[in-house]
């Protein structure tokens, strides 16, 4: 993968906050064209974002997995489509963080990292109004994580509550790294680089941002030139996300088996829903059940229109509709919202994609750069001779 060079132009600023309220179902989106089905090869010329210097900046990630599902969706990339209008961001697929637990095996990581890419352009995520880029394919993403190590306890590092539980989750893995341990430095580094204002989180990752700010903390106490702050606390942005469960009633997860995906196609959807399980009070077609009991019961919750659901309710809880014909409502209310990020998905040739990941990563690199020269300085590292004219 070529890297593009690295672009200059002015430093770009930050701005005030402004508020996110996100909590709507799902027939907003597509009510408020989000998820629409423009074919995306329209767009013959990369251009510049669409970003105004009055907002404030936003960054968040992803690991490369492979290609996503609705809780992936849900929990974070239909939000995104949303901040997309509302701040500045910054959007990459942290390649980088997938060596911390697959380094002996990277054969899946590019492959991977293409499919993320489809389906953060497939979810609606415009390279008009955003930055989307390759984590490995900025180069500063190396370099901070080295110095920021340099001032980070180890305490720190050992007491962040993913540490331990991924090394019991990945129990094949040998995790006793100094990458994996060093895991949060590089996520607090993928953050203080862009200097943005908020960290768009769920509830479980606020530990990460809160590792960030104290990090920017220490380097800001030990190295404050003329009273300045190099690396500002960057602010939790919650983003609530619905109850999503998988086909076998657990959280949806890749590594439990019971996702949908993004790119299932409608009969391996409603596949996948007729083995759902359900309200485990329903053992006959007569028996009652309760929708908030039900898995089902909450992918209609997320999905289905007040209509749909309000006749699940009533259905179900006096037996008068059967599981098989609950499904199939879930199931069409998923179609409906699937099409269309699937036709986007499809416009999108492999070259262009590369396109995109390319230009982002160059307006990427510009921006870290302008960061890391304040590290530098900051700190006293021996100025690099200038270039050869």
């Amino acid at each position: 993968m070529r890297l593009p060079q690295r672009p200059v132009g002015p430093r770009p600023q930050g701005a005030a906050p402004c508020p996110l309220q996100w909590n709507e179902p799902l027939q907003h989106l597509l009510k408020d064209g989000l998820i629409s089905s423009t074919t995306p090869e329209s767009i013959s010329k990369m251009p510049e974002p669409a970003i105004s210097l009055s907002r404030p900046r936003v960054l968040s990630g992803m690991r490369p997995t492979g290609k996503l599902h609705l809780g992936n969706y849900m929990g974070a990339l239909a939000n995104w489509v949303r901040l997309q209008d509302q701040y500045e961001c910054y959007f990459f697929i942290a390649d980088l963080h997938a060596l911390t637990t697959d380094y002996a095996d990277t054969s899946n990581i590019a492959p991977s990292t293409l499919e993320v890419a489809l389906d953060f352009l497939a979810a609606g995520l415009d390279p008009k109004r955003c930055t989307i880029f390759v984590q490995s394919w900025v180069e500063q993403h190396y370099e901070l994580p080295l110095l920021l190590g340099m001032i980070t306890p180890l305490g720190w590092l050992e007491r962040v509550p993913s540490y331990k539980e991924m090394q019991e989750n990945l129990a094949s893995k040998d995790l006793t790294t100094f990458g994996f341990l060093g895991y949060p430095v590089l996520m607090a580094s993928d953050i203080l680089l862009y200097q943005p204002d908020f960290v768009p989180v769920g509830q479980d990752q606020q530990a990460h941002v809160e590792l960030t700010r104290e990090v920017a903390r220490r380097f800001n106490q030990f190295y404050k030139p003329d009273g300045k702050e190099v690396l500002p606390e960057p602010k939790v942005l919650l983003t609530p996300s619905p109850k999503l469960p998988g086909t076998d009633g657990r959280k949806m997860s890749k590594s439990y088996g019971n996702t949908i995906l993004m790119t299932d196609p409608e009969p391996v959807v409603r596949q996948k829903l007729k083995t759902m399980v359900t309200d485990p009070a329903r053992i006959r077609r007569t028996d009652a059940g309760d929708p908030d009991k039900c898995p089902v019961g909450d992918l209609h919750k997320v999905f289905s229109t007040p209509e749909t659901l309000a006749k699940v309710y009533e259905g179900c809880r006096s037996a008068g509709i059967g599981c098989i014909e609950c499904k199939s409502w879930v199931a069409n209310a998923l179609v409906q919202v699937l099409e269309p990020i699937q036709t986007r998905r499809a416009g999108f040739s492999e070259a262009r994609v590369m396109e995109i990941l390319e230009d982002g990563s160059s307006r990427a690199r510009h921006r870290a750069e302008l960061t890391m020269q304040e590290v530098r300085a900051a700190m006293r590292l021996t100025p690099a001779a200038p270039a050869a004219k």
